[in-house]
């Protein structure tokens, strides 16, 4: 061998080193840049009414009550969903204490988990490039971000679904004991998620796993999913929550099945209802700014379908059932789609993966196009934006709402139009180069700084919408036998802060938010106690033997005032839409 056959290889030697090197760097920036979109500032917010609020106080309250199987809210049995995500918060709560950080933290953890099953499953069926950029776009799209910076079941639901189907899916990629092995894990994810949410935590995945064996023309595949070992292990895992808490809440397996799953799915009694065409505009602006690229990625596939892979098969099948599932629901939500993002993100990184190989393919085509209404919507919201931040007074004469509320945002308003402008020179900068790494960089620049520049106006939002202001304005200074009252209110997250329970005056519950609650009241058995029936207020307050602060909205203002006037104590207003009297012990108690 030569010594010039040496140095060439050598150098070719030395290029695959650097290759190797520079591919390690990249994946650990990639995990770098989707933990800090989870997990960057997650304490940073107030804990968003209703849901947030609700959920982490069910969570505190299992805490300190170490009650695992009956959640509670208030002090009242909770079974609107099963206890496996409340016990998640309540051991981080135990391990970390108790604060909105914490409380947001099993959503994080299960929503960057998803992107490392993602990638691995990624790598394994396609390549490393697509799976880093699958977890990139996944962990940068908002609906993703929210949900996993949100204490809520969805991203937790979200994680245990899409391992039933990805288990599935390797199943029957592997023979022997490996397929069994699957496919066990398969039965024990979906009844985890199942703890998590009810039969919709099994039926979504039967169904995605259903119809893209159909697809695939070999249904008879079913019958391995459904082998008796596979039942076994889903019902050891499901049999002992639902047997143990039939025997404590016997009124659970008819609310559990018809009321909590059935009706939802069928009727409109629990106020969700929205078009069938609901999740379109929910997919443009929650998939946004990859949702730029969907129109014609979907036209591009569809024409190129002979030439789909066996996983890019099964991510077209999960997004399209998981969508029209839902939209078929007369209950709908955003975060019931979350599963399907996840697949959209993943086949829009096979474009881009695409493009990155092939500059001039019709891949990097779609990408480049669908860079110009990138381009023109930052213009646009980067001058209207800038353009109100200069004259708020443009804008707030024309607002129909409190001008209170546009004032705490005014702040905001030039760091936002700040962010469009650079996610239009970045998009103008990729559209001039047809650079598709500036593409790239110019569609994750948009969620990168909505976490960063733009964290305050999301601090703002937070605050508008949490009951931390309210909880401080409340004295801490109360005689310690004080008995907090809401009246036809329960701020939602108020118990959280104040750590302590509320009794609630009301005619029907629905001040808590929770229809397991309503279905009780509703039961005719006697009211639980820290429920009181409305129209028993006054005789009920006159049995008081201690002090009860009592709270109301300000539709109730007149009342508080009559009540304060009898006792002789002032009312106090506690930050305009709720007001409050502290009444002492009456004589002679």
């Amino acid at each position: 061998m030569t010594s010039s056959s040496l140095q060439t290889g050598n150098s070719a030697g030395a290029g695959r080193m650097t290759i190797l090197k520079t591919n390690r760097w990249l994946l650990v920036l990639s995990f770098i840049v989707c933990a800090y979109m989870l997990f960057g500032r997650l304490g940073g917010l107030a804990l968003i009414s209703p849901d947030e609020g609700r959920n982490a106080e069910v969570a505190r309250e299992m805490s300190q009550s170490h009650s695992w199987l009956v959640p509670t809210y208030d002090g009242l049995a909770y079974l609107d969903k099963p206890a496996f995500y409340f016990k998640t918060i309540a051991l981080s709560f135990s391990l970390f204490g108790e604060s909105e950080g914490v409380a947001r933290l099993s959503s994080a953890f299960f929503g960057f988990s998803l992107l490392v099953v993602v990638f691995l499953f990624c790598r394994r069926v396609y390549d490393q490039r697509t799976a880093m950029l699958a977890i990139l776009i996944v962990a940068t799209t908002p609906l993703y971000i929210a949900f996993s910076r949100y204490v809520i079941f969805d991203m937790s639901l979200a994680f245990f679904v899409s391992a039933t189907i990805f288990a599935c899916f390797l199943a029957e990629e592997c023979e022997g004991k490996q397929r069994i092995r699957w496919y066990l894990i398969g039965a024990f994810s979906a009844g985890i998620a199942t703890l998590i949410k009810g039969p919709v935590g099994f039926i979504v995945p039967t169904l995605v796993i259903a119809i893209f064996n159909g697809v695939e023309g070999r249904l008879g595949v079913m019958k391995k999913v459904f082998a008796p070992r596979n039942w076994a292990v889903f019902f050891a895992v499901v049999l002992p929550w639902f047997v143990g808490l039939s025997l404590l809440r016997p009124d659970f397996p008819y609310y559990g099945i018809m009321r909590e799953s059935v009706a939802r799915f069928t009727t409109t009694e629990f106020h969700r209802t929205a078009p069938f065409y609901f999740y379109a505009p929910i997919i443009a602006g929650t998939f946004f700014a990859w949702s730029l690229l969907l129109p014609e990625s979907v036209v591009a596939a569809w024409q190129e379908r002979k030439r789909w892979s066996r996983a890019d098969r099964l991510f077209v099948v999960w997004a399209i059932v998981v969508v029209l599932f839902f939209s078929v629901s007369q209950s709908k939500l955003p975060g019931y789609i979350l599963t399907a993002i996840v697949a959209l993100g993943i086949l829009t990184a096979r474009v881009f993966a695409s493009a990155l190989t092939h500059s001039a393919g019709r891949a990097a085509r779609i990408v480049w196009h669908g860079t110009m209404p990138l381009l023109l919507l930052s213009t646009i919201m980067a001058v209207l934006l800038g353009t109100i931040a200069l004259n708020p007074e443009l804008l707030k004469s024309r607002l129909t709402f409190k001008h209170e509320l546009f004032d705490l945002f005014i702040p905001t308003f030039l760091p936002m139009a700040l962010s469009f402008g650079i996610v239009a020179l970045l998009a103008a900068l990729a559209i001039w180069t047809r650079n598709t790494r500036l593409v790239f960089a110019a569609f994750i620049s948009f969620p990168l700084l909505l976490l960063t520049v733009n964290f305050d106006l999301l601090a703002i939002y937070a605050q508008t919408r949490s009951s931390r202001s309210l909880a401080e304005r409340i004295p801490t200074t109360l005689p310690p036998t004080t008995e907090l009252v809401c009246m036809e209110c329960l701020p939602h997250g108020l118990p959280f802060y104040l750590k302590r329970q509320v009794t609630v005056l009301t005619r029907d519950g629905k001040e808590l938010s929770s229809n397991y609650v309503s279905f009780t009241l509703n039961s005719g058995k006697p009211w639980p106690e820290g429920v009181v029936p409305l129209e028993q207020w006054q005789h009920w307050l006159a049995t008081r033997t201690h002090p009860v602060y009592l709270l109301a909205r300000k539709s109730h203002l007149a009342l508080l005032k009559e009540i304060a006037q009898e006792r002789g104590v002032d009312v106090v207003d506690l930050d305009s839409k709720y007001w409050a009297v502290l009444l002492p012990t009456p004589a002679g108690n």
